[in-house]
């Protein structure tokens, strides 16, 4: 057991329950939230807590909130939010993959101290402490900048301990690269959750990490691209593979979606997917218990797993 950092304090990883480990709050730009508001609409805070009161009135104790400073991460948000519904927020830092001009003349360790320095100190001058650390590369690959800031990320998790978790893209194998880079930073790979794994349907490819020691982020759902129901198949062959406890599944959902024109509206969202975060449990275990998982592997799916990620080996 250990403790891990919420936007509300430290809690006992015992108590994180039935966890959600890659989900979004609010997904924007950096800045927005703060000076035009207004750009997200009215009654922001209000359809937040209702998004999170949904989830845990359906049984969901714990979010990893994903959200580093580019795509508009607000501690003082996710802490009236927290306080507001009850779920424990788990804060991220680290960065996606906005990389600012301004960000590209620093050096990994100077990168990786303005993370540490989240995590002892809190995110600005607000006493919030992040509990994972984030780096990502999508289609093009680890590009120059993005493999400074992972190897940052690897740095910090070295000082403060933090799991890792990495924005991937699994249709090419990015995995592979990412996993390369962390490891020649000395990273054990039992702390690192390769996100958007659900995204290819190449359980070889998922289960080779897995055996490696990856947690797997089978957390895209509904998703785009691949069916939904699909994407549990792949699941349902890591799970007969034996990973279930190095599976993460989760939604990448967010409360409240802003990233620039490809952001659907509300009622599109919501005709997608009307379970929000309740998803998973709603259509995704049903689906699961339908293609023959045990009991017992369904029921510990969101709960065992998350813990151990924060807990290391």
């Amino acid at each position: 057991m250990v403790l891990v950092n919420t936007v509300l304090g430290a809690l006992e990883s015992s108590q994180l329950g039935y966890t959600l480990a890659h989900e979004h709050v609010i997904v924007t730009s950096a800045g927005i939230a703060e000076y035009f508001p207004e750009l997200l609409g009215t009654d922001l805070r209000r359809r937040i807590v209702d998004e999170l009161l949904a989830a845990k009135a359906g049984g969901v104790t714990t979010i990893v909130d994903a959200t580093t400073h580019d795509l508009g991460r607000d501690p003082r948000l996710l802490a009236d939010a927290a306080r507001a519904s009850g779920v424990n927020i788990i804060a991220c830092t680290g960065w996606w993959l906005d990389i600012p001009r301004a960000l590209t003349g620093f050096s990994v360790d100077a990168l990786a101290e303005v993370f540490t320095r989240e995590v002892e100190e809190g995110i600005g001058n607000t006493d919030v402490k992040p509990g994972v650390i984030k780096g990502a590369s999508d289609q093009a690959g680890v590009t120059k900048y993005e493999e400074r800031v992972l190897r940052a990320v690897a740095r910090a998790h070295r000082r403060t301990g933090l799991p890792v978790i990495v924005h991937s893209y699994s249709p090419g194998r990015v995995g592979e690269r990412q996993a390369a880079i962390l490891e020649e930073e000395g990273v054990d790979p039992r702390r690192v959750c390769l996100g958007h794994s659900n995204d290819t349907t190449d359980a070889d490819y998922l289960i080779g990490l897995a055996r490696r020691g990856y947690f797997i982020g089978m957390d895209r759902y509904p998703g785009m691209g691949v069916e939904p129901r699909e994407r549990t198949a792949t699941l349902k062959k890591l799970l007969d593979a034996g990973v279930a406890a190095q599976v993460l599944v989760s939604h990448d959902r967010s409360a409240v979606n802003a990233l620039g024109p490809a952001s659907m509206t509300e009622e599109e969202r919501r005709r997608r997917n009307p379970h929000g975060w309740l998803y998973i449990s709603n259509v995704v275990v049903p689906w699961l218990r339908e293609m023959g998982a045990d009991e017992a592997t369904l029921a510990s799916l969101c709960v065992e797993a998350p813990r151990r990620f924060f807990e290391g080996p």
